[in-house]
């Protein structure tokens, strides 16, 4: 009896250790700010790519390799996106979605880079995170064709044109302020947007950087007052520009404020209070409001989280590498950016995409939003 049941013991082990053998995983890094100042939008990316995972897990996974996502918290910090880049490679993780900063996935992006692996960003639209060779990112490396480096979103110098735009013939004689959080993201947007005006014509009364994580603005806020300023662009993320925004309105500064796809986050209407409404932004279209989108915004509505800004745009990034591996057969990062660097179209859940050779989206389409106080006192945004 004994001998039989040991017998049976070690049939049994076999058989899991077999089981096990064909139960493939796909490792996926997921790199962005989970904790810290910006964990909003690492939530985001997050959600987003859980519930890619889960779906395409439910539906057989990659080529029967079930996903599994491997998150890398870089707390917006660039020092820790290169250990969260290296921890992958010592992972051996050949796909990377991420990070959200342009700060941060630039240098992670240079270890993607030199240990031959892909990477694709929701989020960063630095020109340098993907156009090294080119104007101001002439200091990056120069093997940029072998990058393998894609995002989902648009570029700074294609939303500050809108931006600039909006301010030269909508706000006709206001007077202008530019104000950035020094940051790769943050200076280069408001930098393409003060490129734009200055073109035209338009120059700032004010030009001003601040440092991440600052709180007091008082001083730069009577500096602003002191010039009459009208119009306050703001390069940077949301949580410095509801600072500014509510210090301004406490000590008298209508002014209104512009700015750009880093205050895509209800939490800019929590920390500057009343007085954000009538702030501007340029982001690209609601992704949620797409027809591709309604089922999974119904899967994140139904768990009661709110689907904005990024999460339908890390949730198109595992889209488009879980086709492009399905297409090219095998989980080979140099095969797979050379079918998607084809110019092939994507079906995503923000609609058809196809990439450049440089890895940007062939289909920039920022729009011009108002934050407003809806019907149930919410104050966010809405396009106009």
């Amino acid at each position: 009896m004994k001998k039989n049941w040991i017998t049976g013991v070690v049939a049994a082990a076999s058989v899991l250790l077999a089981t096990s053998a064909y139960a493939e995983t796909l490792k996926i890094g997921l790199g962005g700010p989970f904790t810290g100042p910006n964990a909003a939008f690492g939530a985001q990316m997050q959600k987003g790519a859980e519930q890619a995972a889960a779906d395409f897990n439910a539906a057989g996974g990659i080529m029967g390799m079930q996903i599994e996502l491997v998150l890398g918290d870089d707390v917006s910090d660039p020092k820790q996106g290169v250990s969260v880049a290296n921890k992958y490679v010592g992972e051996g993780i050949k796909f990377v979605v991420g990070h959200f900063n342009s700060g941060v996935t630039m240098p992670a992006s240079e270890v993607y880079r030199e240990n031959g692996m892909l990477s694709i960003t929701p989020s960063a639209t630095n020109i340098c995170v993907t156009d090294r060779k080119n104007g101001p990112c002439g200091n990056w490396t120069e093997a940029a064709p072998d990058l393998m480096m894609f995002r989902t979103c648009g570029r700074d110098d294609q939303q500050g044109a809108v931006a600039g735009d909006y301010i030269v013939n909508n706000l006709k004689g206001k007077v202008v302020a530019v104000i950035h959080d020094k940051t790769p993201y943050g200076q280069g947007l408001a930098d393409a947007t003060k490129a734009y005006i200055n073109s035209k014509g338009v120059t700032e009364a004010v030009y001003e950087g601040i440092n991440v994580g600052d709180k007091d603005f008082s001083a730069l806020v009577s500096k602003m007052k002191q010039a009459n300023v009208e119009v306050v662009y703001w390069g940077g993320l949301h949580t410095e520009a509801g600072l500014i925004v509510r210090q301004m309105r406490d000590q008298g500064m209508t002014a209104v404020m512009m700015s750009g796809d880093g205050i895509t986050s209800d939490e800019f209407a929590s920390i500057g209070g009343p007085g954000v409404e009538g702030t501007l932004m340029t982001f690209p279209p609601d992704p949620r409001n797409r027809p591709e989108a309604a089922e999974v915004v119904k899967k994140f509505t139904d768990a009661g989280f709110n689907p904005e800004a990024y999460t339908l745009y890390t949730y198109a990034a595992m889209e488009i590498l879980k086709a492009a591996i399905e297409k090219v057969g095998a989980a080979d990062p140099a095969k797979v950016g050379e079918y998607m660097y084809s110019g092939v179209a994507f079906k995503t859940v923000i609609g058809d995409i196809s990439f450049d050779k440089k890895g940007d989206i062939t289909r920039p389409d920022y729009v011009l939003y108002t934050w407003k106080k809806l019907a149930d006192g919410k104050i966010t945004y809405v396009a106009d």
